[in-house]
């Protein structure tokens, strides 16, 4: 009868823990735009969001965080990949949607428009800005519940886009109700022209020039930041050039080199620093700007140190190569930890994916490893563990956990001929090792039912809270245990009256 309980409890505590997996992942439907998502995730970069493993609120989050502080929805980025009714291949390009998410084992991201993709990254790192193809992106996916444009005109921080068929134009011209816009390479609104409103027939020459002035061309995006192009952005290149504050190429294109001696200026000239040209441009133009050279002449080596900084990439497409860090620990998200899970797998302390994500079990094996190499035991991979960890010395793991069934064999085949009046003994460890093989059957199979489900359901309420695909994922697991242990149940009672007969006739 206790083994019976036994069995019983062991289902019902795996049956309890998938149940608590799959509400993990459920939330409040998702809401929102693609372009208000795009929007959320530059400012997330732009105001130096921290990472922060598990985050989900502004100011700190982590990769799937990032989009569930702005849409809600799924909390986890696979179910927000999974979910999604729009997904493709990055390798055949990234459509013209501002606001798409972006997957990779392991990780999420936005695209952001222009090439570009923002995502939190890890603890060293933070929120990142760069372009979509700088980094190891496999799908696109339009996030769950997000809905995006088809046809007219989005803003997205400040610039005007206009979308046809369901991505935004690019390098072309429209005119829409009379107007005429014009559309560069990044798909921004450079100008307009057209006669908005004609209200004087009677035009002298005043009223022609006036006229005149209403129909050239006119910026729309009044501040200059990160991605802006143009004429605004030669003649600001040129002024921080003059003061000594930018060294790169005038080239028109506000890149990070540009951003960065922008934001000298906003310091040296007691400015609030954010890299952002907008009104405090005006102080940049006047007589009364701050020269760097003049400001600085006791530093000299300081303003060495800044200009070094402020134009560590270029404003070309040049991208930055990021340095290995020489410690990594839970949290962390970085290539090189992809090569550390596949060498723990190797040494048989890591049984995960290996996604480059350093999780709870890739702590617990760097732990592992630690402490069967007599190194300091503390979770993180320093520079002397990788050090151990991928020399020809390293301790390969050999605390395998034993086959119960091989375990149950050793009982039977080592039991001794005075042991035969000890049957509840026996008993008892049979039926222990019958609990145990009925517990890994039952947690095989139904991660093998949750699989299948999870790639094909949702779980979202309807519109009014109504959640029946989660109920019909209940029954479902309800049926599947219980079909599982009746089977493996009716499997085990054939084998232990087949033992208990070979031993005692």
């Amino acid at each position: 009868m206790k083994a019976v309980k036994r069995i019983i409890s062991i289902t019902m505590i795996i049956a309890l823990l998938a149940s608590i997996c799959i509400i993990s992942t459920l939330s409040t439907s998702a809401s929102g735009t693609g372009a208000g998502l795009a929007e959320w995730c530059l400012n997330a970069y732009n105001s130096g969001w921290s990472y922060v493993y598990g985050g989900s609120k502004p100011g700190a989050v982590d990769c799937s965080g990032l989009i569930y502080s702005y849409a809600g929805g799924h909390r986890t980025g696979d179910a927000q990949l999974y979910n999604s009714s729009y997904v493709g291949n990055v390798s055949n390009g990234v459509p013209r949607i501002h606001g798409l998410g972006l997957w990779q084992p392991g990780h999420v991201g936005v695209y952001v428009g222009d090439g570009m993709a923002v995502d939190a990254r890890g603890s060293q790192y933070g929120v990142c800005y760069q372009s979509v193809y700088t980094k190891n992106w496999t799908k696109y996916f339009k996030v769950p519940g997000v809905s995006y444009p088809t046809t007219g005109f989005v803003t997205v921080n400040g610039s005007k886009y206009y979308y046809e068929n369901g991505q935004y134009v690019v390098n072309t011209t429209r005119t829409i109700d009379g107007v005429s816009y014009s559309f560069n390479s990044s798909g921004k609104c450079t100008s307009t022209s057209g006669s908005s409103s004609s209200s004087s027939s009677n035009s002298n020459s005043s009223s022609s020039s006036n006229s005149s002035s209403s129909n050239t061309t006119t910026l729309l995006d009044s501040t200059l930041r990160v991605g802006s192009t143009g004429d605004k952005v030669i003649k600001l290149q040129e002024r921080l050039q003059e003061l000594g504050y930018y060294t790169g190429t005038i080239d028109g294109d506000f890149g990070s080199g540009t951003e960065e001696a922008f934001k000298l200026f906003q310091k040296t000239a007691g400015l609030y620093v954010d890299g952002l040209a907008g009104s405090d441009v005006d102080l940049l133009y006047s007589d009364d700007a701050p020269s760097y050279v003049n400001e600085t002449e006791s530093s000299t080596n300081n303003k060495k140190a800044d200009l070094e900084i402020a134009q560590t990439s270029a404003d070309d497409d040049e991208t930055e190569e990021e340095s290995t860090p020489n410690l990594f620990k839970n949290g962390d998200f970085h290539e090189e930890i992809i090569k550390i899970q596949e060498r723990l797998i190797e040494l048989n302390y890591y049984s995960g994916t290996a996604d480059g994500s350093f999780g709870s079990m890739t702590e617990e094996a760097i732990r592992a490893f630690q402490s069967e190499n007599g190194i300091e035991v503390s979770g993180e991979a320093n520079e002397y563990t990788m050090n151990v960890l991928f020399s020809d010395d390293a301790v390969k793991n050999t605390q395998i956990e034993e086959d119960p069934t091989e375990k149950l064999e050793v009982v039977d085949s080592e039991l001794p001929e005075s042991a035969l009046n000890s049957t509840p003994n026996v008993i008892k460890a049979d039926q222990q090792a019958v609990a145990t093989e009925i517990a890994l059957e039952t947690n095989k199979l139904s991660q093998k039912a949750l699989a299948g489900i999870a790639d094909t359901m949702s779980f979202e309420a309807d519109s009014n809270g109504n959640n029946f695909q989660f109920i019909f994922w209940l029954a479902v697991m309800i049926v599947v245990m219980s079909v599982t242990f009746a089977i493996v149940s009716a499997k085990e009672k054939k084998k232990y009256a087949k033992r208990s007969s070979s031993k005692y006739f």
